[in-house]
């Protein structure tokens, strides 16, 4: 799915990312100071959905971006998750992106099968708080803690050594 790796990643490993509850939340309801506001048509109608970054996802796409090819791959819609990225990663740290539409559907939850990215899975990494989302490669995935709205959440932080 992700054809040959770019340039400026050839030969690293890659580390693919989930976007909600991994380095954003967002949600339907407004909110006050959000980070973005995303419209998106459904069904007809415009709604905008208000999206807060995880502390630390900035700093967190720039590092990895210097040791990894780093991958978005999210269930979400594309309509919803490619203009949060034009807004979130205006350095284009991430240098492909995944949606529900390249997820495997298994028994009723959108999987990410790694297997179907073209890269040797010794060499990918996935980061979710889903375990649904890794469950065919769980020997490729670092688990995550959902983020939801703590302003002190650490995570992407502390992830930082263990990757480097």
């Amino acid at each position: 799915m992700l054809g040959p790796q770019p340039e400026q990643s050839r030969g690293r490993k890659t580390l693919v990312l989930d976007l909600d509850e991994t380095l954003v939340h967002s949600q339907f309801n407004q909110i006050k100071n959000p980070d973005y506001v995303i419209p998106v048509n459904i069904d007809g109608n415009v709604c905008n959905i208000f999206v807060q970054r995880r502390p630390g996802v900035d700093n967190f796409l720039k590092v990895m971006s210097q040791y990894y090819e780093c991958v978005i791959f999210t269930a979400s819609l594309s309509k919803y998750a490619d203009p949060l990225m034009d807004q979130m990663d205006t350095h284009r740290y991430c240098t492909k992106r995944l949606f529900r539409e390249h997820c495997t559907y298994i028994n009723g939850v959108f999987t990410k099968d790694m297997s179907k990215l073209g890269r040797n899975m010794k060499d990918a990494i996935i980061l979710d708080n889903s375990p649904s989302a890794y469950m065919l490669q769980p020997e490729c995935a670092m688990p995550i803690i959902s983020w939801y709205d703590d302003p002190k959440d650490r995570q992407l932080y502390d992830l930082i050594p263990l990757f480097i």
